[in-house]
């Protein structure tokens, strides 16, 4: 089975086929995953592998974090994340890359899409805007109606209104891997993915492949 590993955005671009077509594709750095603890069923009642990835000041590590990536005699990252295994053995200080993925493959991408800050149901929900005339005078981008009248007498949960978008953890699936460069540590993936460049994001085999 084929885990997955940290990567970092860099950005977008484009490729060209032998036919000449253009694909868009997203560029993700892959540095090397460092294996700070490998779970077993047995001490921790499933089997997980667990990595950290980049680099973090000493200052900026608290007590138990320095001690858990001494123990494993790896250097300390910004991140820590797991990745859940059926089979398989690791051992901590072993190290993960782009080597685990080849091209044609499909990926599912997590990560954190961008914060759009307080946004109306235009923009969130894609909701209809109003009649910009025919007596409507300051209704144009308002919601409507957000409910009954007595009965049910109260708002129902979940009604789609004005709120807070973007910022949270977002997954594509079932991307295709359009190239694996080992040399550089990228990973060109076809088409879009979640967040800005230079965020985090996670890379794992297509679970509807």
């Amino acid at each position: 089975m084929t885990i997955g590993v940290v990567g970092r955005k860099c950005g977008m671009t484009r490729i060209f086929t032998e036919e000449g077509i253009s694909i868009p594709v997203s560029v993700i750095e892959v540095e090397p995953n460092r294996v700070t603890q490998f779970k077993t069923v047995e001490s921790d009642g499933y089997q997980a592998v667990q990595v950290t990835v980049g680099a973090r000041r000493a200052s900026r590590v608290t007590k138990p974090q320095a001690g858990h990536f001494a123990k494993a005699q790896v250097e300390a990252g910004r991140t820590v994340c797991e990745f859940r295994l059926n089979d398989g053995e690791y051992k901590a200080g072993d190290t993960l890359g782009v080597s685990l993925f080849e091209a044609g493959q499909k990926v599912d991408v997590t990560g954190q899409s961008k914060g759009k800050g307080f946004a109306g149901t235009i923009k969130r929900w894609n909701f209809r805007g109003q009649d910009n005339s025919h007596g409507n005078s300051i209704s144009h981008r308002v919601p409507g109606s957000i409910g009954q009248c007595q009965t049910p007498g109260r708002v129902f949960k979940g009604k789609k209104m004005s709120g807070h978008l973007g910022a949270e953890r977002v997954t594509v699936q079932s991307l295709v891997v359009v190239r694996v460069d080992a040399e550089r540590n990228l990973l060109l993936v076809k088409g879009a993915i979640p967040g800005a460049p230079g965020g985090d994001v996670l890379v794992r085999p297509a679970v509807k492949a």
